[in-house]
């Protein structure tokens, strides 16, 4: 059975998708762009808009129950692999070190809004 989770914490979609399903005790979190959802402005510079769009993933694992303590996977877009370095300290200072998800970060050459950065995750219930 999937449920759809939403919250007002963070951004609601700009497209035809939801902000996270969960499936069998998976939950699905779709790519978080850096937008406030209190102002539905963009935050920009690569350290602002690292920390926004981990909020925003925070805010939906709460909504659903759980915490980065339950993310299982992460993948991160970065529109220049220049800003790696920035970001992963301010991605970590998020997690627990004894419960790193897997990961991937790739380069790519454009993001929705034309942000810098772009994470999506899947988290399990314990």
């Amino acid at each position: 059975m999937k449920k759809i989770i939403s919250t007002v914490n963070a951004p609601a979609a700009i497209g035809p998708y939801s902000q996270a399903n969960l499936a069998n005790g998976v939950l699905y979190i779709s790519g978080q762009i850096p937008v406030d959802p209190a102002t539905g402005k963009l935050v920009e510079g690569i350290e602002k808009e690292t920390h926004q769009v981990m909020k925003n993933l925070e805010a939906i694992l709460t909504e659903a129950g759980m915490s980065f303590k339950n993310v299982v996977k992460a993948t991160i877009f970065l529109k220049n692999m220049d800003d790696f370095a920035v970001m992963n300290d301010i991605y970590a200072s998020y997690l627990d070190a004894e419960s790193y998800p897997a990961r991937e970060t790739v380069q790519v050459s454009c993001l929705p809004k034309n942000v810098d950065i772009e994470i999506s995750m899947i988290a399990h219930q314990d």
